[in-house]
């Protein structure tokens, strides 16, 4: 017999967003072997940046073959045991550059940093830390499908989902806020905090001053806990900047006060440098009592040492990094208009953003039908006949059908156009069907109009001769 939890279907595998990958992984697009196969724009993955970091590794070479800067081998030292508190080089480094994204308008304490494997490992252990089984926590929508995994499969935690509109660009309000806790107490759902992607995947957008503000007047009310999910703060293009919320809490002299003990930071490499091979996450609490209950279970998820070394030396070089965020962050403005305005050559238009490594697109005027039945058949014609893996907005759990999450930074730009043009000709012929369908209902509609327009005589006429040809058969 094996455990009920590895045999349970909580893990969220059957959403349409882990299907859509295993659709491009059985039949992967390439230009020569694969020329029809299916292009992924599911995953939210920075390939904008390579060159930047591999021209770095081959300006400083020391740090890659595990070497100091006096050309000595430090292999030794890292392959021995390391506790799980993290090298204090590497955290050093890391927290100034987290202040670099910012701005440098707040400055973060290393001891107040717990390192785990990736952000999924770091949002799985502030769960642990943070709700008992059966507690809640709020979450705007849409939100990141993969928290349904992250966040409750071996927690036991549960979601109760923030309703946001699309009447005003999804933002966060107060009676989203105040509607959601009283749904979970509904449920009979203890809520102990609310969690939030700044910027937002899947939106692409940064959260206002406001909806911060609200935010954390909320959790002070309700004398909860936030998490701050940032891990796509350096990826921020386009004005408005980046607002974290440590600046907030510096704003509002909160710093040093009960309610910043109740606020938590997830941070990643994964995005901003385009590095989720190497499970580098990270945890920013005030509270002591969870960055200490963090640092244990980080022994279940470590990073290796030879990351950690590695990352370090190319973290405090500040000149790099610093070219490193203002040539990514021009890039990715530059392929998100490619995407945009490809997109809108076939007349599909997608949320305002400004930040991110996708675009929420709007395709709700290509549904067959307003549900959303209708959004997943259009997902898999989009999947299958069109061949390109996009994230339907139900397996976000959007509110409204027909948003769907569409990944540019992934993949090539010869590929982004070629993408665009399957896309065209696509809603090209699905244009051309509905108009067919639509002509073809009107057509319909008028002959019924005119056979129901008929004088009664004509239909008895009509009735009898059908008696009579039946009699003669």
């Amino acid at each position: 017999m094996l455990s009920a939890k590895i045999t349970c279907n909580s893990h969220g595998q059957d959403s349409s967003y882990f299907i859509g990958w295993e659709a491009y992984e059985k039949n992967p697009y390439d230009e020569i072997k694969n020329p029809n196969g299916i292009i992924q724009m599911g995953l939210a993955e920075n390939q904008l940046s390579f060159d930047l970091l591999e021209s770095w590794l081959q300006n400083n070479p020391q740090p890659a073959a595990f070497k100091n800067h006096n050309d000595q081998s430090i292999f030794k030292e890292l392959a021995l045991f390391q506790d799980y508190h993290g090298l204090p080089a590497f955290k050093n480094a890391l927290v100034r550059f987290m202040s670099d994204i910012r701005g440098n308008t707040v400055t973060f304490n290393p001891n107040n940093l717990v390192l785990t494997a990736g952000a999924t490992s770091a949002n799985e252990t502030l769960m642990f830390c943070l709700a008992n089984p059966g507690d809640a926590f709020l979450i705007p929508t849409p939100y990141y499908p993969g928290f349904d995994r992250d966040l409750k499969w071996r927690t036991g935690a549960e979601i109760v989902p923030i309703q946001c509109s699309s009447l005003n660009g999804f933002r966060i309000t107060k009676s989203a806020l105040e509607e959601a806790y009283k749904q979970a107490e509904k449920q009979n759902l203890k809520v102990k905090g609310i969690l939030v992607t700044n910027p937002s995947n899947p939106l692409g957008t940064s959260l206002s001053l406001h909806e911060l503000d609200l935010l954390v007047n909320f959790i002070s009310t309700k004398n909860i806990h936030l998490i701050s999910d940032e891990i796509y703060s350096g990826t921020v293009f386009n004005s408005p900047s980046f607002i974290s919320i440590m600046d907030v809490l510096k704003n509002r002299n909160l710093v040093n006060t009960e309610i910043a003990k109740r606020v938590h930071i997830v941070y990643s490499l994964s995005k901003d440098l385009g590095l989720p091979g190497f499970r580098i996450g990270a945890i920013y609490s005030n509270d002591e009592l969870v960055v200490s209950g963090a640092t244990k279970m980080s022994s279940f998820g470590l990073i290796s040492s030879q990351t950690q070394y590695l990352l370090s030396e190319i973290l405090s070089d500040n000149k790099f990094t610093k070219m490193y965020l203002s040539e990514n962050r021009r890039r990715l403005k530059e392929r998100h208009e490619m995407l945009v305005q490809g997109l809108q050559k076939s007349g599909i238009r997608c949320l305002q953003s400004n930040a991110g490594l996708f675009c929420w697109v709007d395709m709700r005027h290509l549904l067959s039908s307003k549900t959303f039945e209708g959004e997943i058949e259009l997902w898999k014609k989009i999947v299958y006949e069109v061949g390109l893996n996009i994230s339907p907005g139900s397996s976000c759990h959007c509110s409204e059908p027909g948003w769907f999450r569409v990944c540019f930074a992934n993949m090539s730009e010869e590929i982004l156009v070629l993408a665009m043009q399957r896309v065209i000709t696509f809603v090209e012929s699905t244009v051309k069907k509905n108009s067919q369908s639509r002509h073809q209902q009107l057509l319909n509609r008028n002959a019924s109009r005119r056979t129901k327009s008929l004088p009664k005589w004509v239909f008895e006429l009509s009735f009898q001769r059908e008696l009579i040809a039946t009699d003669e058969r």
